[in-house]
């Protein structure tokens, strides 16, 4: 019989095992998070359009393109979320964050939304973890944010897989003189140029460096640089991350074709990248964004962020043979025989899970000789028969079904040692 309903066009199931990278995952960047002092924020996975058009700016291929927009039931114009940054931006602003110490460190776990064409490790429907910090101006805090992705990356066991890119883009000073100079240069390639490129070249000529057409990547090549137009300023910024990221032992590339996808990024901007998953080389990214508070309303304010994606990570972690945790079934199966035993199974499994360990309990009705065939598929460590017998007598035997051998144990704080 044919399957009547399909998932969408560039979503996916996450089955019990790949749950368990993206737990994995998610714990890794959890510790580090935590340890260095970011605190969790939830925003919604939909805004006001206006939000996302505001922040990452209208000629941006995410808001030009690739935004689910729609109209609610009250009028409203909504959008699924394509990034996290706008969203936390509006929560630091809306909640009073902003009124608070600074800087103030955020980190979060979100589901983002991209109408593009799916591919291996591009999804229509992906997830993303995402760090925040508002109020800081040093070059300290993009190495501190470096730094922690190329912890988590180690730990994830996929670090030798990904180089950490970087470049500055300047402040608007120094990019203001810097278009000059791209126009001037792509002016003399228009017909070389894709389609996207020639609509680009007056309104947002940077984004030409990152496009993917190989005619437009040859051009790029000889396109001026933007470090060759950075004032003192963001050069002192600039040499000064360089240095420290020397220092703390963290190997990089400089990369002047590195400008980011949207358009409230300014000064340093940092890819994470890999040469083992084909076209989508970016395992993630960020940069600092100046201008982004003020720009939706709060004080001038300097910050800076980056994200991650999930199941690029995981990709990537297959890639490299990385071993994470498979889904277990637990400590212990329990099989009650006869109905008049099935409370005292399912009074002695909340026992054992109360202390801790993990156990299931035989919720079908089905024969011995079955029940102890899924035990075993399963992968259980042991199974306990519960029968009359042992009603009477408070006495259970926990069958090992690695090492096929029997245990003999006396009531329930008995059976709870012998599993610890």
């Amino acid at each position: 019989m044919p399957i009547k309903f399909q998932k969408p066009r560039g979503t996916a199931d996450l089955l019990p095992k790949q749950s368990a990278a993206f737990r994995k995952i998610e714990e890794i960047f959890s510790t580090e998070a935590l340890l260095a002092g970011f605190g969790q924020i939830r925003v919604p996975t939909f805004e006001k359009t206006t939000l996302f058009a505001r922040s990452s700016g209208e000629t941006s291929d995410v808001v030009s393109k690739e935004m689910y927009t729609f109209t609610d039931r009250g009028g409203e114009e909504l959008t699924l979320a394509p990034e996290g940054t706008a969203g936390v931006v509006r929560a630091f602003l809306e909640n009073g964050l902003a009124g608070e110490a600074l800087p103030q460190k955020l980190f979060y776990f979100t589901t983002c939304f991209r109408y593009n064409r799916p591919q291996a490790g591009r999804l229509r429907e992906f997830h993303q973890v995402g760090f925040e910090i508002f109020g800081a101006d040093s070059y300290l805090a993009e190495a501190e944010l470096i730094v922690l992705v190329n912890k988590a990356l180690k730990k994830i066991g996929i670090a030798d897989a990904v180089t950490t890119k970087l470049n500055s883009i300047g402040c608007k000073q120094c990019r203001g003189e810097y278009k000059k100079a791209l126009v001037a240069y792509f002016e003399q390639y228009k017909d070389t140029l894709c389609e996207t490129c020639n609509d680009r070249l007056y309104k947002n000529p940077m984004r030409i460096l990152d496009c993917k057409s190989p005619e437009c990547k040859t051009v790029a090549k000889g396109a001026p640089v933007i470090t060759d137009y950075l004032c003192d300023d963001c050069k002192t910024h600039f040499d000064a991350l360089c240095s420290l990221l020397t220092d703390l032992g963290v190997k990089y590339e400089l990369d002047t074709g590195i400008v980011r996808g949207l358009d409230y990024y300014n000064g340093p901007v940092f890819e994470f990248v890999t040469d083992q998953l084909g076209a989508q080389d970016a395992v993630g990214g960020g940069g600092r964004y100046d201008g982004l508070v003020e720009e939706l309303g709060g004080q001038p304010t300097p910050a800076l962020g980056l994200a991650m994606g999930i199941e690029r990570m995981v990709l990537l972690a297959e890639k490299c043979g990385c071993d994470f945790p498979k889904p277990a079934a637990g400590r212990l199966f329990m099989i009650p025989i006869g109905d008049e035993t099935r409370p005292r199974a399912a009074r002695l499994a909340d026992a054992v899970k109360s202390a801790g360990i993990p156990c299931q309990t035989e919720l079908s009705t089905r024969s011995l000789k079955s029940s102890m065939r899924y035990a075993n598929k399963m992968g259980f460590d042991f199974t306990l028969i519960l029968g009359e017998d042992e009603l009477k007598t408070g006495k259970y035997v926990l069958k090992d079904m690695k090492n096929d051998r029997e245990l003999t144990v006396e009531n329930e704080d008995g059976l709870i040692a012998a599993l610890k």
